[in-house]
């Protein structure tokens, strides 16, 4: 597996202590994650794989600050997350992490380039900033020239390119992809993985759930879940 180390100041972006995640439906009480210790450091690649059901999106979500885990400690840049208040890890959201989804969730009434643009402007930046950064968000993942299409004139690896575009548009810290490849045939997740190892390699950290082997080997680092538990 690729190393590169030269990537790393030592800095550790997300520290997880013993996180556990229950839930609870009636009496029926259904433990998901139980214990898992991981630290990630900028930079790093990282892909949380193992079988459905084993745990990964939940561990995800709870990275991501989607979800509250039941017990445990996460630490993001130092801070101990379950000591933000919610307009924090808001503001921790939409600041610092992107996110990549299977489904891509984008509006459907609005072009390429005004779904990239909505979350700028909806931060107060300047609109031509706004616009300026977005393109540039396009032209990374090779969008450029689909900017003013609506997301049913897209293909579906275009309409994931379109949404990865939306979540790095403002440089997130650490980007989160849930399965992004998930629903698309093999030419384009391997262009979707191609921006994920472009993006690595200018030093963005990412943590990508995936059950593609193929996929996973691609990260640096892959770590995985069963049963709730990290096995490797």
């Amino acid at each position: 597996m690729p190393l590169h180390p030269h990537h790393h100041t030592s800095a550790v972006k997300i520290e997880v202590r013993n996180l556990t995640k229950t839930y609870k439906n009636g009496d029926v009480i259904t433990p998901v994650l139980k214990g898992i210790d991981l630290t990630v450091l900028e930079g790093e690649f990282i892909a949380i794989m193992g079988r459905s059901g084993a745990g990964k999106s939940t561990l995800m979500y709870q990275l991501s600050l989607l979800d509250e885990p039941t017990d445990g400690e996460i630490i993001v840049d130092g801070r101990e997350v379950h000591t933000l208040s919610d307009r924090e890890k808001e503001l921790f959201r939409l600041h610092k992490f992107g996110y990549v989804f299977q489904d891509y969730a984008l509006l459907p009434d609005l072009t390429a380039l005004e779904n990239v643009v909505i979350p700028l402007i909806m931060e107060h930046m300047d609109t031509a900033q706004a616009y300026a950064k977005a393109l540039e968000a396009l032209r990374k993942v090779g969008l450029e020239h689909r900017a003013g299409n609506l997301p049913s004139q897209l293909s579906g690896g275009e309409q994931q390119r379109a949404s990865i575009a939306r979540s790095i548009a403002e440089r997130p810290e650490i980007l989160f992809a849930d399965e992004p490849t998930a629903n698309l045939d093999s030419e384009s997740s391997k262009n979707v993985m191609k921006i994920f190892e472009g993006l690595h390699k200018e030093g963005q950290t990412i943590i990508m759930v995936t059950h593609e082997e193929e996929y996973g080997k691609l990260a640096e680092r892959i770590v995985r879940l069963d049963d709730g538990k990290i096995i490797s």
